[in-house]
């Protein structure tokens, strides 16, 4: 196989130590009638960085690199939300109201951040293929009590071009503990997105790639050249 360049630096990557790593591009964040929209908050980034990230996973397709897509879902019983005082199942039951019971768009009956349901599926235009790798997380870390680290060790990565929603918490979360795992991380700037934006000079999302940016400073997409 041919190597595929970023410009970054530029960065020489060999794909058969690489893939791509789609974090939580799914209904409840990313698409109209999800968790996200429900809530009244701004997606519209999120569903522009679907393009761009479609056609990163299409030239991986072309190089037989894996394509591993993390979803955020619980049990219906959300035993796996952590214990009655756990940060983590405070803050999802409050904010975001996991569990909850809604009518999704497609008319199906669904709950939010609920594992095998309308919300947690991957967006439109990014649907997983036969051979793609889809793992649940129930943290902000792909890592965390997930088969994500045995499934890249398997495979050989060493290199994970790295897509997805939110920048600040998800997809900055899996990178960093990526990077304790001794993987080598590529964020592509126009394939993730974060929804939130303070009143200040920068969003979390400026904030996040700010945090990357000595490493991270642009790219050209995985080709056969």
């Amino acid at each position: 196989m041919h190597p595929f360049v970023i410009d970054a630096k530029p960065i020489s990557i060999d794909p058969a130590d690489a893939a791509v790593l789609v974090v939580d591009m799914q209904n409840d964040f990313g698409s109209n009638g999800g968790m996200f929209d429900r809530a009244g908050i701004d997606i519209s980034g999120i569903q522009r960085a679907v393009g761009p990230t479609a056609s990163v996973i299409a030239a991986a397709r072309e190089l037989s690199m894996p394509i591993v897509y993390l979803k955020m879902g619980y049990h219906r019983d959300l035993s796996d939300l952590g214990t009655s005082d756990a940060p983590n199942r405070i803050r999802h039951l409050q904010i975001f109201g996991v569990g909850a019971n809604m009518t999704a768009p497609d008319g199906s009956e669904s709950r939010i951040l609920i594992r095998d349901t309308w919300g947690t599926e991957v967006v439109n235009g990014l649907k997983p293929q036969a051979g793609d790798v889809v793992l649940y997380k129930t943290r902000f870390s792909g890592f965390y009590e997930t088969e994500l680290d045995s499934v890249l060790k398997s495979a050989g990565v060493k290199h994970l071009i790295v897509t997805g929603c939110t920048t600040s918490v998800c997809v900055e979360s899996t990178i960093r503990d990526a990077f304790f795992r001794d993987y080598r991380c590529i964020l592509l700037t126009d394939c993730t997105s974060e929804p939130i934006a303070w009143d200040a000079p920068r969003s979390n999302h400026d904030a996040s790639m700010s945090s990357f940016r000595y490493s991270l400073d642009g790219h050209r997409r995985p080709t056969n050249s």
